[in-house]
């Protein structure tokens, strides 16, 4: 593995790294972009073994890096069959969001999260909902403009690539199914599978009243929280909040606050749900009117920031090398 804080040198043994389960949307993307890095030699294994336990095992303990693109349960199999301590895990499921021995996948949580990603062994990427919520909610919690038992809510659209193989099918169909050209809300039992990560990492006492819903595009998410300022700290104002924004994610690569009301984007009277596809960034707007309401609104690639970006993020910040290395979309060359 590279040592941290330095770039390759030509003798230098490329990092190895597995992919378990590249052939699903978040695998399959990960693997692309490390496939074309120089610095990375990426194992494989054979079409007819993915199922094999012990290759598989061989495969993980083998990697200096794992990826488990996995549903929940085979994410924690296969987390249990990593015994080598120089293998760094990075789990795209659910399954481990939560768990206090894992290290939380967003580098731009709080300032001293990348020391925690950097000395990691067990990282879990956030859920692409979930990262666009604590992005909004973190900062204003640990400003104390929101309290944290403040009752939330919050709505995502999002493009239907995040319902993973079997929805991308339904959609692409020919003819597609006229239930599927009209947004569909859905998550209606009010216990969609991100809340937990949404509640602890947002910084919330109790879990926000949460909707999603699924539109007839490939990908793109946009998640917005409206509030009161009645109900924030004495002395809240949309001022106020955009400058916790500004001031919490100045000089990051890949999140960018917009201008207070921002005139560019209220041009045309619509937000651009689209608008960071194929980036790794995430936009942040801040809107508001002059009868105290207040409308956050954090946009991403879901398939980017939201999933496979924010996967190879981390890996490049516990690495050690430059954070963006395969990720488009970043605001600067340097921190």
């Amino acid at each position: 593995m590279l040592p941290y804080g330095r770039g390759r040198l030509e003798d230098e043994v490329a990092t190895k790294v597995f992919v378990d389960g590249h052939e699903g949307t978040t695998g399959l993307r990960i693997h692309e972009v490390l496939a074309g890095r120089q610095d990375i030699e990426l194992l494989h294994i054979a079409a007819d073994r993915r199922k094999d336990a012990d290759e598989r095992r061989r495969l993980h303990n083998s990697a200096d890096g794992a990826f488990l693109c996995l549903p929940d349960e085979a994410a924690r199999e296969a987390a249990a069959m990593v015994d080598n301590p120089g293998t760094c895990v990075i789990d795209a499921s659910t399954a481990h969001r939560t768990d206090p021995g894992w290290t939380f996948g967003l580098p731009e949580l709080t300032p001293g999260q990348r020391a925690r990603l950097r000395g990691a062994k067990r990282i879990a990427n956030p859920g692409c909902h979930a990262s666009a919520f604590i992005l909004l909610l973190r900062p204003l919690v640990d400003a104390g403009w929101v309290p944290p038992g403040l009752p939330v809510s919050a709505t995502s659209i999002t493009g239907y690539s995040g319902g993973g193989k079997k929805m991308i099918a339904q959609y692409e169909a020919s003819p597609i199914e006229q239930a599927l050209t009209s947004p569909r809300p859905y998550g209606l039992a009010l216990a969609h599978k991100h809340l937990p990560e949404m509640t602890l990492h947002g910084g919330l006492a109790t879990p926000p009243l949460f909707m999603p819903v699924v539109a007839n595009f490939y990908k793109g998410l946009a998640v917005s929280v409206p509030l009161h300022l009645s109900q924030l700290a004495p002395g809240a104002t949309p001022e106020a909040l955009h400058a916790a924004y500004a001031a919490r994610y100045r000089g990051e690569r890949f999140v960018r606050v917009l201008p207070l009301r921002d005139a560019a984007t209220l041009s045309h009277g619509f937000l651009d749900v689209q608008g960071c596809n194929e980036t790794n960034r995430a936009d942040i707007f801040v809107f508001a009117n002059d009868a105290g309401h207040v409308l956050l609104v954090c946009r991403l690639d879901n398939l980017g920031k939201g999933a496979s970006g924010a996967a190879v993020q981390c890996m490049n910040v516990h690495l050690g090398v430059d954070e963006g290395l395969g990720l488009p979309g970043g605001l600067s060359d340097s921190h």
